[in-house]
């Protein structure tokens, strides 16, 4: 897979990007364009999605290679009509697979992650979730069953990729002419407000002529208010990704009949009780408090997403090489970082607890290489004898869950 290596520079480019338009909000006086918190936690999300697609992306194409080879209606050549051909397609099915993921709950659970920020940014465009990767490669597979070459679908889902990465920014101004035929900076930001006017609208990626077509065009009139209309309570890595689910559930439980419980997983997200959010946030968030106030000790989350974009960079760029072992230890030392990130934005006390399941990670994925997993019950022994000496527990809430009152 000689992908891997190129994906491998992904995430500093993104970085660079990240901080070109940050050096340019601040250069034009609009700092409200970043957030702290919110730009912790889209980043988080991004690298977890990069993370995790590295053990599922060659399924994806070796299904592309399944359906052409053994499906494909059409022997489609290789030529520069085809390819204009292809990023019409491409789009056309982007289209309705995004359409489709606001109007069918079970697909709206897998968006809704991209749609959580109230930040229109480069740090938003990161917010892609595995599940929503895997229900688009469902879509995406009516390509290689034309007849399009796999190769030819899968470099023009990366063009895809690179262009609506560019969308998702504010420090473009509008460029009216441009969205006759392409999508903007803001047309696509109009997809990501909550305002009534804008809700459901611009759901294609590179081409705003589908939108025209089938009447979901809406150019920018009042700045938009982005984000969702009911907006999340919390910053938790895990809450943002699985709460629509539990939404689905807890709707499909107070369903009667078939129907209605059918109606809970592939109705529409228009539908869905407004009353259940704040009740599972209510069982599930319920020592979120103290709203005003932030994390004082930044640095600490700084270096671990540091880390974590490391890893991922270096574990990307080597992941063929790496054995089973390699990989499961990164997977598990990155995805428990996020959390920990995520924990920490919402002050939760419980992640001390995390620290030591992250340090006897570590340690037992050493004594794995050196041939002593044997010996694994020292470091624990270590870990609450120092505990109960020195008590780190009390050091590290004073020191790590310091706040500062938020302007």
């Amino acid at each position: 897979m000689e992908h891997i290596n190129f994906l491998a520079f992904a995430m500093p480019a993104f970085f660079l990007f990240v901080y070109i338009e940050f050096r340019l909000a601040k250069r034009s006086n609009r700092p409200e364009l970043f957030n702290y918190e919110s730009s912790v936690s889209n980043i988080s999300i991004g690298i977890a999605e990069r993370l995790i697609n590295l053990f599922i992306a060659a399924s994806f194409y070796q299904l592309y290679y399944y359906i052409y080879n053994n499906y494909r209606i059409f022997d489609i050549p290789s030529n520069f009509l085809v390819w204009i051909g292809l990023i019409l397609a491409t789009d056309f099915v982007w289209y309705w697979y995004h359409r489709l993921g606001h109007e069918v709950n079970f697909f709206w659970a897998a968006h809704i992650v991209h749609h959580h920020s109230s930040e229109f940014n480069f740090t938003a465009a990161a917010r892609i979730t595995t599940f929503q990767a895997i229900i688009r490669t469902g879509f995406w597979c009516v390509l290689p069953f034309i007849g399009f070459h796999p190769k030819m679908v899968i470099t023009m889902l990366i063009v895809h990729g690179a262009y609506s990465f560019f969308t998702h920014t504010q420090v473009i101004k509008r460029i009216k002419w441009l969205e006759y035929v392409f999508v903007t900076p803001s047309v696509h930001g109009i997809h990501h407000a909550s305002d009534e006017k804008y809700l459901d609208k611009n759901y294609g990626d590179m081409f705003t002529f589908w939108d025209r077509i089938f009447g979901t065009f809406q150019e920018e009139e009042e700045q938009p208010k982005y984000g969702l209309t009911h907006p999340l309570k919390s910053y938790s890595f895990l809450w943002q990704h699985f709460h629509y689910y539990f939404e689905i559930y807890e709707l499909w439980k107070r369903s009667k009949g078939f129907k209605a419980r059918w109606n809970a997983i592939f109705g529409s997200p228009a539908d869905m009780d407004q009353d259940i959010r704040p009740i599972l946030e209510k069982r599930f968030l319920q020592d979120k408090d103290n709203p005003s106030h932030r994390l004082k000790f930044k640095n600490y989350l700084y270096l671990q997403l540091g880390i974590s974009t490391f890893l991922l960079t270096i574990f990307t760029y080597y992941f063929d090489s790496l054995d089973p072992s390699d990989r499961m230890f990164v997977l598990s030392f990155i995805i428990i970082t996020l959390i920990n990130c995520g924990a920490l934005l919402e002050q939760r006390k419980w992640i001390y607890y995390l620290e030591y399941f992250r340090i006897f990670i570590c340690t037992t994925y050493f004594l794995y290489v050196v041939n002593e997993v044997e010996f694994f019950i020292i470091p624990v022994v270590l870990m609450f004898l120092a505990e109960q000496v020195f008590s780190l527990g009390e050091k590290y809430q004073n020191v790590v869950l310091q706040l500062e009152t938020s302007e």
